[in-house]
């Protein structure tokens, strides 16, 4: 039964002088990637060493320094990709790797066996706080609680000094840490870190996970920094956050965190996680990208990052995927698209420092995503869409009166389709509506004599020859059909400009004539202006030809 009285919030900290909504992101976060843990254990089939080798290597090259390789204590594949990442040497010197425990002795025993000889790496140890936990769960007092995390972190603070040869981070999660009073969340978190002793150098990081997304990103923001203001050793540690997409809010969670005195990120390619996911690292840092923040991962190829995480995730990733997806560079709507076009010529014309251009938040190519997705056609798309098609794919440049013809004949072929354009049937409409002509109404010769402001001319079309006269090469040849065929003939647009080509075409023109009240488009491209502009003329009265009641003589 749909009844929202079931559910209520849970009431947490709101501060009435929070700082966070004045403050902004100016340098990226410290990142880390749980793709091979948090992101594995939800997959339908865990990846096999294979794709975690090749997860690891797309990470390392991506540009993460610190990395969930799993959870070794918890199962023997997590064990042997660890062992197997050490004893090859798979992990570059300024890469850390992180492993996650639960607070067990026996867990955190066998996790430094995992790590023997590692050079570097975070132990991660875990227990839950939340009030639901504390009394659904485990059944236990907060003091109960609390006693399990200081003795976790005492079992991982003394088996570290068993490996003194590695250089040891050490990091505790308060799991359900949004379900967590914030006064109690502070107290076991200064519990954990007073046996860590930072003030003797221990490196630490203290995660704050919204293991499931209770609220809206405002009131995760202002539990991060009531936590970062009551923290006793606030500046001695990392704090860091792990954000689920319950509410489909992750990175807007992670980002105003970040705002509210957060350094550090965890978080999976493409957002893979437990139900709905984890926070995007992709999309916050693409979100910095776009925003002029350098966001110290590198995404200059998402087809690869892509290619890799659905091989080794086994899932799908969105078309409409923020920032990644294959529709993401596409505009439908033909308002956008006129817009499109208008503004990416004006940004290539007036060489423009900064991109900003209309629906386009980022440059396509700064990702390796190419613009011949910019724009794609169906039977919603407008007249500047389908010119842009033309222009971006065939070099074909027409004047804007000629977009409105063009695109009803191509609005008219997708009604029919149903279905999206290729661009490939735009340019075959194209030139079979506008260009294509049969050999009778070629243009073969001319000749032009001008005596003052008059041209004589002759034209060899097909097999016969026209004889005008008229102030020009287009009003003698206009004024020849007209003679011929007993009509009135009136140029309605005009326009003609060159090719920049390799090809023997040198000219491009199209016109609209007006044939006894009938309009009729046309596109010619030849060897010169002059030839181009007879040859649309002949092409366009081509088309009306046959609802005329004289024939070539």
């Amino acid at each position: 039964m749909f009844d929202h009285r079931k559910y209520r919030r849970f009431e947490t900290v709101r501060l009435t002088d929070r700082t966070w909504p004045d403050k902004e992101i100016n340098k990226a976060p410290d990142w880390c990637s749980v793709d091979l843990r948090d992101g594995n254990q939800a997959l339908i089939n865990p990846m096999s060493v294979e794709q975690k080798t090749r997860l690891f290597q797309l990470l390392v090259k991506m540009g993460f320094k610190e990395i969930e390789v799993g959870f070794p204590s918890a199962s023997q594949p997590d064990f042997d990709f660890v062992r197997k990442l050490i004893t090859e040497k798979m992990v570059p010197e300024d890469v850390t790797i992180q492993v996650l425990t639960q607070a067990r002795e026996e867990l955190i025993q066998r996790t430094y066996e995992a790590l023997e000889g590692v050079r570097r790496a975070n132990v991660h140890v875990y227990n839950s706080t939340s009030v639901v936990q504390r009394e659904q769960v485990f059944n236990k007092s907060k003091a109960e609680i609390k006693g399990i995390a200081v003795q976790g972190a005492k079992w991982v603070r003394d088996y570290a000094q068993n490996y003194p040869q590695t250089e040891w981070e050490f990091q505790y999660s308060p799991e359900s840490f949004t379900g967590t009073e914030m006064d109690y969340a502070v107290e076991v978190c200064d519990a954990v870190i007073a046996e860590w002793q930072p003030e003797s150098g221990q490196e630490i990081v203290i995660n704050l996970p919204a293991t499931v997304e209770m609220s809206s990103p405002n009131v995760f923001a202002d539990q991060v920094e009531y936590f970062c203001r009551h923290l006793k050793h606030r500046k001695s540690v990392r704090i860091s956050l792990h954000t689920h997409n319950d509410r489909g809010c992750a990175v807007a969670a992670a980002e105003l965190g970040v705002m509210a005195g957060a350094d550090r990120v965890e978080g999976t390619l493409m957002g893979n996680g437990e139900r709905t996911g984890n926070m995007d690292i992709i999309t916050m840092g693409m979100n910095l990208y776009s925003q002029g923040v350098d966001p110290e991962l590198d995404f200059s190829d998402i087809k690869e990052i892509i290619e890799v995480v659905e091989y080794c995730n086994e899932l799908p990733v969105a078309a409409r995927h923020p920032w990644a997806g294959e529709l993401v560079y596409t505009a439908f709507s033909g308002s956008h698209q006129d817009a499109i076009r208008k503004s990416v010529n004006y940004h290539t014309e007036h060489t423009q420092m900064h991109w900003d251009v209309a629906y386009l938040p980022i440059d396509p190519r700064d990702i390796n995503r190419e613009y011949e997705a910019v724009v794609r056609i169906n039977s919603q798309s407008g007249k500047g869409g389908v010119a842009l098609v033309l222009e971006r794919d065939y070099g074909v440049e027409l004047p804007k009166w000629m977009h409105v013809p063009l695109s009803k004949v191509v609005q008219a072929e997708a009604e029919v389709q149903g279905i999206e354009v290729s661009s490939s049937t735009i340019n075959s409409l194209y030139e079979k509506h506008f260009v294509a002509v049969e050999q009778q109404w070629q243009l073969n010769n001319y000749e032009l004599h001008t005596e003052g402001n008059q041209v004589s001319a002759q034209f060899q079309i097909g097999e016969t020859e026209f004889t005008g006269t008229g102030v020009g090469a287009l009003e003698a040849l206009c004024n020849a059909l007209a003679s011929q065929y007993q009509c009135s003939i009136t140029v309605k647009h005009f326009d003609e400009h060159a090719i920049e080509s390799s090809s023997d075409s040198k000219a491009l023109a199209a016109i609209i004539i007006e044939v006894d009240g009938i309009e009729s488009p046309a596109v010619a491209t030849k060897e010169d202006t002059s030839a181009a502009a007879l040859q649309a003329m002949l092409t366009a009265f081509s088309r009306v030809s046959s609802q005329l009641q004289v024939s070539v003589a």
